[in-house]
């Protein structure tokens, strides 16, 4: 099983539009060929009508204005919180998902969390600031990670402590993926006497988390944030941008595993 597992990074990068594009081009390029080859005519028409329609596809999921369509119309919609909701709730223990590490950092001679993971602490470390409610930071070594890599909630604990703020009270660094973090952190918060928890990750990934994470036992107050959206003119919406062509992947992935879980 482990084996199948550890496929699920390639897996998720080949269905995302970066690959997905190019490969269904590929492919249609190599059938037209091969059927043209074996009726000793050469055609291009489907290999160009395909092209067109994968650069056209690529070009849409690059514009913001569908990654911000899909943010609404994909997944469902989660509203964000505020320290006076989450003492109102009588939660109990603010959880922040792990979003990735990075294995060295240059600039600080060792491992280090990337933008993604590192806006999920902060949040996290405001919302534990202001309530005061004990930290939890859950995320391991990914099924991409690579060996010896430090495992990410002790690099959320190191960057805590530069930054001198809250210490973690429960550190899970074992999990490999979202099902792997719901089920280990409620292991360890249960073990407390911990059962109702504020969670931290981004918006779009908030409603597969709380499945995951009501599905291990736990009572779960949604506090998402990193929101797509964008403050580009309107018009400047529909030009291709590198962020909106990640913001379409992501979506559509967890588009994908809402429906796959």
């Amino acid at each position: 099983m482990d084996a199948l597992l550890a496929l699920k990074p390639f897996l998720t990068q080949l269905v995302l539009p970066a690959a997905s594009g190019p490969l269904l081009m590929a492919a249609l390029m190599a059938w037209a060929w091969r059927r043209s080859v074996s009726r000793r005519q050469l055609s291009i028409h489907l290999p160009m009508t395909g092209g067109v329609l994968a650069c056209a596809g690529l070009w849409l999921l690059s514009c913001p204005a569908v990654a911000l369509w899909l943010s609404v119309h994909a997944l469902p919609q989660v509203s964000p919180t505020t320290p006076e909701v989450l003492r109102q709730t009588q939660v109990q223990a603010i959880v922040v998902l792990g979003g990735g590490v990075e294995h060295l950092s240059p600039e600080y001679g060792g491992p280090n969390l990337p933008p993604d993971s590192m806006a999920r602490l902060l949040y996290g470390m405001h919302l534990a600031q202001a309530t005061p409610l004990p930290l939890a930071y859950s995320g391991g070594v990914g099924w991409g990670g690579q060996q010896g890599q430090t495992p990410e909630a002790q690099v959320a604990a190191q960057v805590l402590a530069r930054w001198h703020g809250p210490a973690l009270r429960w550190q899970e660094d074992q999990s490999r993926d979202t099902q792997e973090n719901a089920r280990m952190t409620a292991q360890l918060l249960q073990r407390d006497g911990i059962t109702h928890v504020a969670l931290v990750t981004h918006a779009w990934h908030m409603p597969r988390s709380v499945r995951q994470f009501e599905a291990a036992g736990l009572q779960v107050t949604p506090a998402p944030m990193g929101y797509i959206h964008s403050d580009m003119h309107p018009v400047l919406q529909w030009l291709p941008h590198a962020q909106a062509l990640r913001d379409s992947g992501w979506l559509i992935k967890e588009w994908l595993g809402l429906r796959l879980t």
